[in-house]
């Protein structure tokens, strides 16, 4: 099981429940601040940490080598977190999973199989993993999932270009996927991506309920 830290919403009861996935070399610790500035108090949080350790910090699949069998291990990890989060009480309808840069890919790959429709799924500055393969095995509820999908036209490490035709590609399959991109680099663009983050998640979190 993934290490986790849960920061509950302000009404304890809330059905609620944003799970975050970090980037590479990032940790939980990295998003403590998120629910302050999402600013969202029925939102409860679970902030994961990768499996594998990575200088200081954690990552969900090896960059430098054969991505695949990380990817799938943290795959099958995330549904068991899923799983244990609908256990808990947390209704996959009222469960937005966010995911930056590795966290975006697993958000992506996540979402498209996971065999239960989610709140919402929101990946940035991140790409898809073998994309052929990812059509192939779309969960029965794929295209009824919703994803919000944010990218920098100034990203130096994964650019722009070559994400914004794998959207396309998942959008023509089918995937409900909302594409926004911002000025920026690798990075998240301030209060102007996380108020369309917000956006989207209050909308979700509506639906769901």
């Amino acid at each position: 099981m993934l290490k986790s830290e849960f920061v509950p919403a302000a009404d304890p009861k809330s059905p609620f429940l944003m799970v975050v996935l970090h980037g590479l070399g990032d940790s939980a610790m990295g998003y403590e601040w998120m629910p302050s500035e999402l600013a969202l108090p029925s939102l409860n949080y679970l902030l994961l940490n990768a499996p594998d350790s990575y200088y200081g910090g954690f990552s969900w699949y090896d960059i430098y080598g054969e991505a695949s069998p990380g990817i799938e291990r943290s795959r099958k990890l995330l549904f068991e977190v899923l799983d244990a989060q609908r256990e808990r009480g947390f209704a996959p309808a009222q469960t937005v999973m966010f995911g930056f840069s590795q966290g975006c890919l697993m958000t992506i790959d996540v979402g498209a199989r996971y065999p239960h429709r989610l709140g919402g799924l929101i990946g940035v500055s991140g790409y898809v993993h073998e994309p052929e393969r990812l059509l192939k095995e779309f969960s029965p509820v794929a295209r009824e999932q919703r994803f919000l999908v944010t990218h920098g036209t100034d990203d130096p490490l994964i650019p722009i270009g070559p994400v914004r035709e794998q959207v396309a590609h998942l959008r023509a399959a089918g995937l409900n996927i909302q594409w926004k991109e911002f000025n920026k680099a690798h990075t998240i663009a301030g209060q102007a991506e996380l108020g369309v983050i917000r956006t989207f998640v209050q909308e979700a979190i509506k639906t769901g309920h």
